[in-house]
């Protein structure tokens, strides 16, 4: 009798429908912006939405068969690279997202359009899909982060090209962002400061980003080596990373290891220099979750205070001692989550503190309370849907 009326109930139910346009292939989830994107899509569809999802392509990412398990439809349209993309006064990340097939599409149903990140947003002022319900889905202050990019950058033509593409992020921030109806921010600090750029706009929410965890699991005992991981081809890791091993782990010998995407050949000859330093290039997830597990510290730096870094979450989830400095903490609210150091000797004091010590329980108790709190995937799901659809 409860299963008939359920599926009557169901089968009443208006169905809710939803464009994602994807800057990247979410499949595999192996880096912080598809992170989000991905888990977002099991999330609602978990909830019952019918999500019609749009992906550029990449080079190194195929189309992912994966996806039509969470997806009504997934298309894919091919980015438009070279140089009428960058000889423009739009964003190079923006301006070879823009595709004929992707706008005909849009306009085929009045359905809700979630754009994510400032990559995906050619669209969002179209005069065509003027009266939609458009979302922007932010996952970084990008001209800011830019900017840190340009700072991090050591190759001379690199540095030129972050330094323009940050000037048109700002610019074209401030001329499209006002078009969307309601903005999905990753931090607090994020969300301030849009609403410092837009004080009219009055439809501004923080929402955290969605991610692979469920529950905190965090292996009892001690581990017996230093964890630092991230994407190591994108600067701002390899400044972390090279931060690391020359003013910390060089000097010392604790065993260190350092996982992740693509490793430039600096850090490998700069690891290579110390006995007790590895480096781990392109763990699958098993493994690189086996390493944030298996690690007595987990030590993750940055010196951009945008966004909110995943690879934190991940940590708190399921490692042990989480050491980081300030900026990885900005707008995140999990302080008290963490051992915080800001500098050279700050941080070498705390490896030696907490090099042989068990996770304090109180800790772990304080982590699941706080994750199940703030990020939950369905809570946060639920919270999304309720401000796209209404209650």
């Amino acid at each position: 009798m409860k299963k008939k009326f359920y599926t009557r109930f169901m089968v009443n139910m208006p169905e809710r429908h939803l464009h994602i346009v994807a800057f990247d292939i979410p499949y595999p989830p192996n880096y912080g912006g598809v992170i989000d994107v991905f888990y977002k899509l099991k999330a609602l569809h978990k909830k019952g939405i019918s999500i019609h999802l749009h992906c550029f392509e990449y080079p190194g990412r195929d189309p992912a068969p994966e996806l039509e398990a969470y997806c009504t439809e997934v298309r894919y349209y091919p980015r438009l690279t070279g140089l009428k993309s960058t000889f423009s006064f739009i964003p190079y990340i923006v301006k070879s997202r823009r595709s004929s097939a992707l706008i005909r599409r849009l306009l085929q149903d009045d359905y809700p359009i979630m754009f994510e990140g400032l990559h995906s947003c050619y669209y969002l002022n179209d005069s065509r899909l003027k009266g939609r319900m458009l979302i922007y889905r932010e996952s970084n202050i990008e001209h800011q982060y830019y900017m840190n990019l340009y700072k991090a950058e050591h190759r001379l033509f690199k540095k030129i090209y972050f330094l323009i593409e940050s000037m048109k992020l700002y610019l074209f921030q401030e001329l499209r962002l006002k078009h969307a109806k309601l903005m999905l921010v990753v931090s607090r600090d994020d969300a301030a400061y849009l609403r410092s750029r837009f004080p009219t706009h009055n439809n501004i929410h923080y929402l955290p980003s969605f991610h692979a965890n469920e529950e905190v699991s965090i292996e009892p005992g001690t581990g017996s080596f230093i964890l630092y991981h991230g994407n190591i081809e994108v600067p701002e890791n390899e400044r972390a990373a090279a931060f690391l091993i020359n003013k910390i782990f060089a000097h010392t010998d604790y065993p260190f290891i350092i996982a992740g995407m693509n490793p430039p050949r600096r850090i490998l000859e700069m690891a290579g220099n110390s006995p007790n330093i590895r480096v781990i290039a392109n763990p699958d997830d098993e493994t690189l979750f086996s390493l944030i597990r298996d690690a007595q510290i987990n030590i993750l730096i940055t010196f951009q205070a945008t966004g909110l870094k995943l690879k934190l979450l991940n940590t708190l989830y399921n490692g042990r001692h989480c050491l980081v400095n300030t900026p990885m903490l900005a707008g995140t609210g999990l302080e008290n989550l963490c051992t915080v150091a800001d500098n050279e000797k700050e941080i070498a004091a705390m490896v030696g503190k907490l090099l042989h010590a068990p996770l304090d329980e109180n800790i772990r108790a304080l982590r699941a309370k706080v994750l199940d709190e703030h990020f939950s995937n369905i809570v946060n799901a639920e919270k999304l849907i309720t401000l796209v659809f209404g209650s």
